[in-house]
């Protein structure tokens, strides 16, 4: 058991070939290369919500984290598409030499505008497929009803998503991306048992946790079907526009429910609400094996300090710093 009753919350993400994992104060990817090694990416992180009071109040805090989570994604992302391909960056070029600062900078430079394009784009990408689309097939129905247009435009939006899980599940780069989120969860939930991290514990743990971005985005699908009812049927682009503008509320109500959820995990209304997100985690991981944990565990141990959380070390990783 950990030694220590101290109760750090922690989160995490799959990416490629590895777990990026996050507690309170800092991040850290881990990914294994195609050498067998394990090399692990630390950055301290603290939420702009811990940092600003006013932004950490009940749904706010949760429209914030959407976004903070989507950018430290992608930043995870990009780490592990060089890593597993050996394309690390360093702070020496090909021939040995320093790198030229003015050279660093302007790579910076490039590398932040890249980092906001793609999360601007993600998100845009993400309302397009999930709200608007639904939203105009729901239109061309030509529903007169405010309540069956909301019902019907809410079910596409959750037969879309489905549908989205199902023919993504196919590809196998992404079953082994899956494979990485469930362990990412054993980790996380035999660290939250107070498990000693080694693979005879980690490997009896669920791979379903109600925390799950899975869990959080079908909630928030379900949530929408109710709080765009208050809005009618939109009759104009102004308010298909402000039903755009709703959704990160949507995500701080969601937020709230899943952070509800953690805390009341016998309660019968909460088990219901994360239920079918428990369900839909049977697509988005799968059984991971001793190295894909290994490689979690190397994440969990990087975000977190050792003194306070004493880790056992047998699945001590041969890691790097990024």
């Amino acid at each position: 058991m950990l030694s220590t009753s101290k109760k750090l919350k922690m989160g995490g993400q799959a990416v490629i070939e590895g777990v990026m994992m996050r507690s309170e104060d800092n991040w850290a990817v881990a990914v294994r290369t195609p050498k067998g090694e394990i090399v692990v990416k630390r950055e301290s992180w603290r939420s702009i919500g811990k940092r600003f009071r006013i932004l950490d109040l009940p749904v706010l805090r949760g429209a914030i984290i959407l976004v903070e989570t989507l950018i430290l994604g992608v930043k995870a992302l990009s780490f592990s598409a060089e890593a597993a391909a050996e394309k690390q960056a360093c702070k020496e070029n090909g021939s040995g030499e320093k790198e030229n600062p003015a050279d660093s900078e302007k790579k910076g430079f490039w590398w932040t505008l890249s980092l906001v394009s793609t999360v601007f784009f993600s998100l845009l990408l993400g309302l397009a497929l999930f709200f608007y689309l639904p939203l105009l097939a729901t239109e061309m129905l030509g529903i007169s009803s405010p309540f069956w247009f909301n019902v019907v435009d809410g079910s596409l939006r959750i037969a879309v998503f489905l549908v989205y899980l199902f023919f993504i599940s196919m590809w196998k780069e992404i079953r082994r991306v899956f494979e990485y989120h469930g362990a990412e969860h054993l980790t996380i939930a035999a660290f939250e048992a107070r498990k000693e991290l080694n693979w005879e514990n980690i490997k009896h743990h669920s791979r379903f946790h109600p925390r799950c971005g899975t869990s959080f985005v079908f909630v928030l699908l379900i949530l929408s079907i109710f709080v765009f009812m208050f809005f009618g049927k939109p009759a104009d682009w102004g308010e298909r526009f402000l039903r755009m503008l709703i959704i990160p509320i949507i995500g701080g109500i969601s937020y709230e429910f899943i952070k509800l959820s953690g805390r009341f995990p016998d309660n019968i209304i909460t088990r219901i609400v994360v239920a079918p997100g428990l369900w839909l985690q049977k697509i988005t991981t799968r059984p991971p094996d001793e190295r894909q944990v290994e490689v979690a565990v190397a994440a969990l141990k990087s975000t977190i300090n050792t003194d306070s959380f004493p880790l056992e070390e047998s699945l001590a990783a041969t890691a790097h710093d990024g």
